[in-house]
């Protein structure tokens, strides 16, 4: 870790050699590692030190950005310098503002020790915890344990100055025989906190679960979507639109449609970056704070997530939401939460007369962007359910779906939520869910 004072000084630096009206300077350094397992076997061991220095110039309305990550006093302003020169050569942006001014900065724990420490060994005595639950249940283990830690430090010509360090890390399990498999994973800030066996038993018993799937007719289902797939759902949707540079360009679902009902009443989703359940961190990539953002309110459109560009086009304030310049894709929510219910997967199973139940989604893809349809197929644990019990495993099916659609045919949502790539959500029972194939 380089640490706040030279973190800071560096991207200072690199606003002084800025011959400009305006200049930002981000700093991000990596320190990660991975270790990767197949066959219940380790056949992979890697670490990453990383770091790069992002300037961007402007010059009236022209812009320019320029990046390299030779993290020293002189190859910092060599980078700040090419900035300058790419903005004199740039076509002028109209609809760009200016910069964001400092803001109050919160003061959130990002950072887990265990995790920025965490070694070969460590994450080796974890994988045998996976692999001894792979062979009491007849399977092989694959899959990935990784940590992370970073710093992020941005600073701007107009007073901003932040620095925060952040961890992270995760473990997917894939375990599985020869005619079936079952999959698990785990994300969090601090890897302490991590049970490997415990993910292992449930990637185990959906793999067990799974002997003897049999096919199904496509056609419209209930469906019980456990959070990996809820939480892929959710990604996707954030994608399609819940950002303010799609709504502006009149991509987005909610593009004239804020204040109105769009999903069913008891769905409420925000984005909070704030929120420890989550991984959670201070400010942005412009060093604006993040801030917690309702974007669906008892099914009703309240709003979406926006950085400097977007908020200067409409008078407002950025809410923390920007990612490196140049970003043609604009602000992005990335730490997504669906308000969880009364419900237990008990109560969905029981209640359900038949459905289908899907542990997570596979390459999932957008068909069409401002109906939110996307489409993917299912994976490792797809079973039947008929008359409130789980009857028999499925092969599985390829989706074909609108989300706005189904998060309006929600009958039960789940009362425990989990943590999974970019939001926190909980189980969800639906109605309607199309298969095609």
């Amino acid at each position: 870790m380089l640490g706040e004072t030279q973190s800071l000084e560096l991207v200072k630096a690199a606003l002084a050699a800025c011959d400009c009206d305006q200049a930002e300077a981000i700093l991000h350094s990596t320190n990660s590692s991975l270790t990767r397992f197949a066959e219940s076997t380790i056949h992979q061991n890697v670490a990453e030190r990383d770091a790069m220095i992002s300037v961007r110039a402007v010059l009236g309305k022209r812009i320019g950005v320029a990046r390299g990550n030779q993290i020293t006093k002189d190859e910092v302003q060599s980078v700040a310098r090419r900035a300058v020169e790419l903005a004199r050569v740039s076509a002028e942006d109209e609809r760009f503002v200016s910069l964001p001014e400092p803001r109050p900065l919160p003061d959130i724990a990002s950072y887990s020790g265990a995790t920025a420490s965490s070694t070969p060994e460590q994450r080796a005595d974890s994988v045998r915890a996976i692999v001894d639950v792979a062979g009491a249940n007849g399977c092989r283990a694959s899959g990935s344990l990784s940590a992370e830690s970073a710093e992020i430090a941005v600073a701007n010509s107009l007073g901003i100055s932040a620095y925060a360090p952040a961890t992270e890390a995760g473990l997917i399990a894939l375990l599985a025989d020869d005619e079936s498999s079952g999959y698990a994973e785990w994300h969090g800030l601090d890897i302490a906190t991590l049970d490997p066996a415990e993910i292992a038993d449930i990637a185990a018993g959906k793999c067990v679960d799974a002997h003897g799937a049999e096919a199904i007719d496509p056609g419209e289902y209930t469906v019980i979507l456990e959070p990996l797939a809820v939480g892929d759902m959710l990604s996707m949707l954030a994608y399609m639109g819940l950002d303010a540079l799609s709504v502006q360009e009149g991509r987005s679902f909610l593009t004239g449609r804020i204040g109105e009902k769009v999903t069913g009443e008891n769905i409420t989703i925000w984005d909070d970056a704030t929120d420890p359940r989550g991984l959670a961190f201070p400010f942005d990539w412009e060093g604006v704070p993040r801030q917690k953002v309702s974007i669906i309110e008892n099914g009703v459109a309240r709003g979406v997530v926006y950085d400097s560009y977007t908020a200067n086009k409409e008078g407002k304030q950025s809410t923390g939401h920007a990612y490196p310049a140049p970003n043609p894709y604009g602000p992005m929510p990335g730490h997504l939460f669906l308000a969880s219910g009364p419900a237990t997967l008990e109560d969905m199973i029981a209640s359900t007369e038949r459905g289908i139940f899907v542990t997570r989604f596979h390459y999932t893809n957008v068909v069409h962007e401002k109906q939110t349809i996307f489409t993917g197929m299912t994976r490792d644990g797809t079973f039947l359910i008929e008359n409130g019990k789980i009857t028999s495993p499925l092969k599985n099916l390829r989706f074909t779906q609108s989300i706005v659609e189904a998060l309006s045919n929600v009958e039960l949502i789940g009362r425990d939520s989990e943590l999974v790539p970019r939001a926190h959500v909980p189980t969800l029972k639906i109605a309607n869910f199309t298969f095609t194939s």
